[in-house]
């Protein structure tokens, strides 16, 4: 049900492939959790599919579903590991939509109350960070068990 117009070489499908590293958070056999290069806030994490989808239109409802399992599980351990007082979750369908990597992802941001987002053209964050944030998760997730 994959949409025709997939490109196999957006920048997490190279991810995927192993070709682009990424500080890696979460995976299992149909989902991926890595730290977001360009934070909008601490903790910042995207989840994707493995499947190919350019969007939620055209996933197939198993892999969505898959996903948010994936979502809520992450979602917990970066509130838990952010010490947050909530999450926004942003999912992008379309330029129109403000989808700018078109492989179905979902952002996953810790919040705290009080505290805005940064934009998230903001620039590159430092790589040191995100890994000792994505060591964080990681022990978040760990403790869930």
């Amino acid at each position: 049900m994959a949409d025709a117009r997939y490109d196999p070489d957006n920048i997490f499908a190279k991810i995927l492939r192993g070709e682009i590293p990424c500080h890696r958070v979460y995976e299992d056999a149909h989902t991926l959790a890595f730290m977001d290069v360009m934070p909008q806030g601490e903790g910042h994490t995207l989840v994707i599919p493995k499947a190919p989808s350019r969007g939620l239109l055209d996933a197939d409802p198993a892999t969505l579903a898959a996903l948010m399992a994936s979502v809520q599980r992450v979602g917990r351990a970066v509130k838990a590991a952010f010490e947050a007082d909530g999450l926004t979750l942003f999912q992008f369908n379309e330029a129109a939509g403000g989808q700018t990597v078109f492989h179905l992802h979902v952002h996953v941001i810790p919040r705290r109350e009080g505290v805005p987002l940064k934009r998230h053209e903001g620039g590159m964050a430092d790589n040191a960070v995100l890994a000792e944030q994505a060591a964080r998760i990681r022990t978040a997730l760990d403790a869930q068990g």
